[in-house]
């Protein structure tokens, strides 16, 4: 995949976009528009995103150093990227708010449980499904969120990109 010099600022820009959209509402727990970015940026610029994606974990891991929750970065955002790609395709690129709005809204509900592979390898199984468990509420604030961020932010956000993206030199 060969990446141009004004891709390389392009998808440096939004990977710190996406960090610092994080970081300003770091304030409510479990409300991030991580999830939201990621999908559109997908949409928008297709696997080409995993650079932007790529460049906000990377900011994670150097701002908050590297925990045990940094493995699993390396992999549950890539999961949102790639169920957007497959939804993308068997959707014919479908823009609808309603649908990538259930998408990261169920994301939200599920992130919880997307660690739990990397939990069973450390505790065991059932004290990864213990850990599940009781942050559940936390999971479902997220879902609420994401759904709620992208149904308001959704058209807006993509709008914009979609400009972005005709005006990038060829």
């Amino acid at each position: 995949m060969k990446i141009k010099t004004n891709e390389i600022c392009l998808y440096g820009i939004l990977g710190a976009v996406l960090f610092v959209s994080k970081f300003a509402m770091s304030f409510i727990p479990n409300v991030e528009p991580v999830s939201l970015l990621l999908i559109i940026y997908t949409l928008i610029f297709g696997i080409k995103a995993i650079y932007s994606l790529t460049t906000y974990v990377l900011l994670e891991f150097l701002i908050y150093g590297f925990g045990f929750w940094s493995i699993a970065y390396l992999y549950i955002w890539l999961i949102l990227m790639i169920a957007s790609i497959i939804i993308s395709k068997i959707t014919n690129n479908n823009m609808n708010t309603l649908l990538w709005a259930s998408v990261s809204g169920m994301f939200g509900l599920i992130f919880g449980a997307l660690y739990i592979p990397l939990y069973v390898v450390s505790v065991g199984f059932e004290a990864a499904i213990i850990w599940w468990i009781s942050g559940i509420l936390f999971d479902i604030i997220h879902g609420v969120a994401n759904f709620t961020l992208c149904i308001i932010l959704f058209k807006p956000i993509t709008n914009i990109l979609s400009k972005l993206k005709q005006y990038k030199i060829n």
